[in-house]
Parts: C-alpha cells; structure tokens; sequence
C-alpha cells in the first residue's frame, strides 16, 4: 500500500489497523525521498536514528498522540542535538548541534520521527530556495522552476508526496508564499505562539516556526503540539492554548472577511485574479460576507520590512565570526582578517547584501532615518490592523502575485523583483498576526494560494475557515504527477 500523499490522519488510520508499522512507514518514507532526490529538498537524512526511533514507537502503547509514529521534515535552522544543521549555509555546512529546538522536540515527544532536514534559502533569506549552498529545489509541479522560499525544501516534500508534513519558519512571507507555489497549505501563527528558542535566528522580531501539510486540518494537529509556553524564549507568550483540532469543521455563516483596497487585485494577471474571485463566491456560498477594508499604511510594508529585516540579520549574524563554531578560513594573517576570510567564504550573496543594508541602517548617522523610522511605520501598520479587526474576522489576498517561476528568471539584475514577491505575506509578520495560505487552483498547470489572516491569536478561526473552504472544494486534493523527476 503506497504512503505517498497519505495525510497524517490516513497514516495513522493505518498504523492504529495494522496495516503499516511505523518502521515500515519511517523506511518507505525513506525510499521516496530517495527514488525523488533530484528534488533536492533534503540536506540532511536522518536514517539510523529515525528507524530506531520508529522501532521504539512500534513497542509503546502509551501515546495517543496523533503524530505517534508518522515521519515529519524539519526545515534546516531548527537545531536537532546530534543531527547536522546548516541553514543551507557554507559557514554551518558542518555544524551538529548539542541540543533541539522546543518546537521539534515538541513534535519528536508527541511521538513523531524526523527523517530529516530540508533544504532552504540560505538563513531563510530569500523568496525562491535558490539562493541555499545546497543548489535550488525544484517545485514538484514543475522541474526548473522554484518552489518558493524560503522553507522550499519543506513544502516541495510534502507536495511531492514524501512526507505528510513538515515545520517552515516565516519572516516575511517563508511559509506561505512556498505553501502557495506549492499548493499546500501552511499557517504562520502568531508572534511568540510557538517557541524561537532552538531556531537560528534571521530576525528575531520577525521569525514565527510554524507548519506546512496537504490540509489545514493537519496543520492543526502539528499547531497543537508546537505550540505552548517556552521559558526559554523571552517572546513566547504564556496563553492558554486552544485545542485547534476541536476548533475546525464549525459553521461560518455570518464571518466577515475584509478584502483590502490598497490592494490593487486589477495588477494581477487576469487567471490569479480570477481565481480570487471565484474563491470569493465559494466562501460567499458558505454564508460569509466580505467588506471592503483600508489599512491606510499598508503600502508602506515592503520598504519598513527591508529596513528591520536585514537590520535585525546584521546583529543575529555577527555571531558566526569563523572563532567558536562554523567555517574557519584558513592562512589569515590576525584574527581581524580571520573574521573578514571566514565570513566572505561563508556567507553567499544575498546573506551579505542584507547584512550590509542592515549595517548601514544600524549605523550612526543613518539609525533614526531608517531603522527608528521603519520601527513607527511598523507601529502605525499593526494599528490599521486593529481598526480593521473591529468590524471583521478575517481578511483575505491572494497569497502571491503569480505562480512558481523558473530559476534565474527574478531578480537576477533587480533584487528588488525577488522583494515584491512578499507584498501580500509581508505585513501579518510587520504586525505579528496569524496567517494561512491554501491552494485555490491552479493557473497555466502551476498552483496558486489564497491567503486568510487573523487576528492575534485566533489561529482557530483561521483554521477553520480554511477547513470549510477545503471541505467544500478539491483544490488541496491535486497532486503534482512527478513524471519529469
């Protein structure tokens, strides 16, 4: 019986009857990621360590967890104690750390078994995954073109069918921009809901771990276990969790979901604005109802992201100095010029063009023109968000302005091109709100993502309005045929 596409409730249907133990699941999940590495989306393998894990799995009866058993992705800045974490990143290409981050430890103690780690932007750098160390990865819709970033390797995993899941972390746009080229679903919850700690860090005010799957139901399986207070992370919030699980398949007539017109949806190709439309009347004809919305400073996104993000990175990445762990150059003349080797033959280029921008934002006669100044912008795009919140529920855009693009098509001469691929991602992080991008068709054979954001913390409400929509359509059910790998 083939486990390819098997949802996470399916495979655990199979474990419970028999059908499959999770050895035998750990060793098929194996199998495919290997029959598929022309892929790419694996850096790391986890193969000794993950079938003795599912032995241990196989011999317990204790656990009722969900994720008893089934094999999971973990995207390559989570730290994992003894298995090697990269970042997709010359300067951590052999780095193994002594510790896990609480978000895959989290995953691993309600019984599942990471097989490994996936490739990714370089420190989450970039909207395409062609800018890790590791060469691109290709979107299993098509050969060639990108899966988009930064978390490529987790999503092009669980499109392809390798695993039924896997963890992403969102900056700006990480997790739902590749979940949308993809067509997948994934979810950046609220700033602080899941635990930092573990994580290595673009930008620490930015960055949220969260996860991608075939369905929002998943999703909310792995939500629910990531979740929770970390008092090793300073920004993780000590709520309550809601069981998110409990939370979906609940009616939504009468949810208002605000459609933005600062978002000029008439730019967009025609097929990627049709699609929206139609995804309107579906949710129209689940009783919701939509409301034109201002967020007056949403325009504003793009360049006060592009001031904190590489501002934040440029602190974050002083660390990695070539002295205490991480590529050393070798034949340096002092230790200044082991600094300035190890960095130069460590970092790749888009890592160092944003440790520069952020350097000069930081610095002294530069700091309150944009640094200071993006921080206020910020401010003043979170308050939009709260007027907006107090007559609706949800708002809904396109996930992203187009679909998956060959390599080397963007932002070759024009960084900036790459930039604008995050327009619509970029502000529920500016904001630190929830937000989820599922698929909603396709568009000349490619998917493309609707986007739904909430308020702070109502990660529940998120859940299950994209549970209905994917109750009520097929889009999450496609499949890539894979005949070009």
């Amino acid at each position: 019986m083939s486990i390819q596409y098997k949802t996470i409730s399916q495979l655990r249907e199979m474990i419970d009857a028999k059908s499959i133990s999770s050895q035998e699941l750990v060793k098929e999940t194996l199998k495919l990621a290997e029959s598929l590495k022309e892929l790419n989306c694996f850096v790391t393998m986890n193969k000794d360590e993950g079938i003795e894990k599912a032995i241990e799995m196989d011999g317990t009866n204790t656990s009722n967890s969900l994720l008893k058993g089934i094999p999971l992705a973990q995207k390559d800045l989570f730290c994992t104690e003894g298995l090697r974490t990269t970042c997709s990143s010359k300067i951590l290409a052999d780095f193994v750390p002594p510790y896990t981050a609480t978000a895959v430890e989290k995953l691993e103690n309600a019984g599942s078994i990471t097989i490994g780690k996936t490739n990714m932007d370089e420190f989450a750098m970039g909207s395409s995954n062609e800018t890790s160390f590791f060469g691109n990865v290709h979107n299993p819709w098509k050969k060639g073109y990108v899966p988009g970033g930064s978390s490529g390797g987790s999503a092009a995993a669980v499109a392809a069918g390798i695993v039924p899941a896997a963890t992403g972390t969102d900056t700006g746009g990480s997790i739902r921009q590749p979940a949308a080229h993809c067509g997948i679903t994934g979810i950046k919850p609220t700033y602080g809901r899941v635990s930092r700690w573990g994580m290595i860090a673009f930008a620490s005010s930015l960055d949220q771990a969260g996860p991608l799957a075939r369905s929002a139901e998943d999703c909310a399986i792995l939500l629910n276990e990531m979740s929770g207070y970390d008092p090793k992370d300073t920004t993780c919030l000590n709520v309550e969790n809601t069981n998110l699980l409990q939370s979906i398949n609940q009616p939504i007539n009468g949810l208002k979901i605000g459609i933005v017109k600062e978002f000029n949806l008439g730019d967009l190709k025609a097929e990627v604005q049709s699609r929206f439309e139609e995804s309107k009347k579906i949710y129209e004809s689940l009783g919701a109802e939509f409301v034109e919305i201002s967020l007056p400073s949403i325009s504003a996104s793009v360049p006060t992201y592009y001031s904190i993000a590489p501002a934040e990175c440029s602190s974050n990445l002083s660390r990695f100095d070539g002295v205490r762990f991480g590529h050393r150059a070798k034949d340096t003349d002092d230790l200044n010029d082991l600094y300035i080797q190890s960095r130069s033959e460590g970092f790749g280029d888009e890592v160092k063009r944003r440790i520069l921008i952020g350097t000069y934002a930081l610095s002294a006669g530069y700091y309150d023109a944009y640094y200071k100044k993006a921080q206020q912008v910020r401010r003043l795009i979170k308050n939009d968000f709260e007027v907006a919140f107090g007559s609706i529920d949800l708002i809904m855009t396109p996930t992203s302005p187009g679909t998956a693009f060959a390599f080397g098509s963007k932002g070759v001469q024009n960084p900036v091109e790459l930039y604008l691929e995050d327009l619509f991602t970029i502000s529920s992080n500016l904001a630190g709100l929830p937000a989820i991008s599922i698929p909603h068709g396709k568009v000349n054979g490619l998917p493309v993502g609707l986007q739904l954001i909430g308020n702070f913390l109502k990660e529940d409400l998120l859940l299950n309005a994209a549970h209905i929509f994917q109750q009520n359509s097929e889009f999450h059910l496609e499949r890539p045929s894979m005949e070009e790998f």
